[in-house]
């Protein structure tokens, strides 16, 4: 009973205390943000809020799936490439380069890996509100945010298998890249075919919410397998909702999706968020936190925005491109995981991810509203 009246509490603060954040300008999701930070003062999180707040942000990824256009996505996909690649690779030395000067080498090789993946769940919820979405800049952001996800893991799986065992494991390697493959040559190709032909046979079970069930077990299904395939699972939720966007069924489940998961899930995760971030760890971060922080921004800004001026953009759209490429969570907290359990780094890290992956959260949703709407 307790967690169904944190849960209430959770939502109440969600709705509220983001609608007083909006009504002084800000975007909804900072307020929704500081509303948990607010709550985790006073309660913790628990796994069964952490799994609600999982399929929050699964539900995110697969609306702005079902709201991107599948060709757009084509068009800037060599775009994305080269302002995701651009912008992992001056990341990475930016870590490595503020690390180095605190922590032995192979601690600063995983420090630039770390730094290198983008979380592109509060960049959605913030242009979603903005109603850009569906801009080239925002197409071109989720479309780099995977591109860069998957390289930030293919970075960090090099660094340990070379601190490890003084070389590259290339199975490994390998086995990456071709599951990236083959799931955006399935997903871009034959998923819009295929999503159609299932729903034409989903429809005619006789059944209240039939398709909105089945919408939801194939995005736990491919995010799960994204996962299995050591990829990350919205990545699996935003292809399947991007497939499923293009049949003629993406108006009814978009609504029913919108409804379930603005109503519940997604401001619960976004509160959830609030509430992980300890406050303890922020007050007590010292310089290496602070400097690995501001290096984590300026990357994303300067390497993407780079990235974007050299694939055709101006630079004011090269700007947006950059800023809406600064939040770090969840890809980052896992890679950090991975790196302390394989007994590479400390725990002093922990402090470190904290720092940025707060700042960059926070500073984000205020810096995109400012660069669609000012510059």
């Amino acid at each position: 009973m307790e967690i169904l009246v944190l849960i209430a509490l959770m939502l109440a603060t969600a709705k509220l205390v983001g609608y007083l954040f909006e009504r002084f300008g800000q975007p909804v999701v900072l307020g929704q943000i500081f509303g948990g930070l607010l709550i985790g003062i006073f309660f913790d999180t628990n796994p069964v809020i952490g799994q609600f707040a999982n399929l929050g942000v699964l539900l995110l990824l697969f609306i702005a799936g079902l709201e991107s256009e599948l060709e757009e996505f084509k068009r800037v996909g060599k775009q994305s490439v080269v302002v995701a690649g651009l912008g992992v690779l001056v990341a990475f030395l930016f870590g490595f380069s503020v690390a180095y000067f605190f922590v032995p080498l192979h601690e600063a090789v995983l420090y630039g890996a770390m730094m290198t993946p983008t979380s592109v769940s509060i960049t959605v919820k913030v242009l979603m509100e903005l109603r850009k979405l569906n801009t080239r800049e925002g197409t071109t952001i989720l479309a780099a945010a995977v591109v860069d996800d998957v390289l930030g893991i293919l970075i960090l799986t090099v660094a340990i298998s070379m601190i490890r065992g003084g070389g590259v494991n290339y199975g490994t390697l390998a086995e990456v890249v071709i599951s990236v493959s083959l799931l955006l040559f399935f997903f871009l190709f034959f998923g819009p075919k295929l999503a159609d032909r299932v729903f034409r046979f989903i429809s005619r079970i006789d059944l209240p919410e039939a398709e909105t069930a089945f919408a939801l077990v194939f995005l736990i299904a491919f995010a799960y397998l994204a996962e299995h395939l050591n990829l990350a699972s919205i990545l699996g939720a935003y292809l399947t909702g991007l497939a499923l966007g293009q049949s003629a069924k993406k108006k009814s489940v978009l609504d029913h999706m919108n409804v379930l998961g603005y109503s519940l899930f997604i401001p619960l995760f976004f509160v959830e968020i609030g509430m992980r971030i300890e406050l303890g760890y922020i007050i007590h971060a010292g310089l290496f936190a602070v400097l690995y922080t501001i290096a984590a921004i300026l990357s994303k800004v300067l390497g993407c925005g780079l990235g974007s001026r050299l694939a055709g953009f101006d630079w004011e759209s090269s700007f947006k491109i950059g800023v809406g490429m600064i939040p770090r969570l969840g890809v980052e907290l896992a890679m950090l995981a991975v790196a302390m359990a394989s007994g590479l780094i400390g725990p002093d890290a922990l402090t470190v991810a904290i720092l940025m992956v707060f700042v960059t959260t926070v500073i984000t949703p205020p810096l995109l509203k400012f660069a669609f709407s000012k510059v």
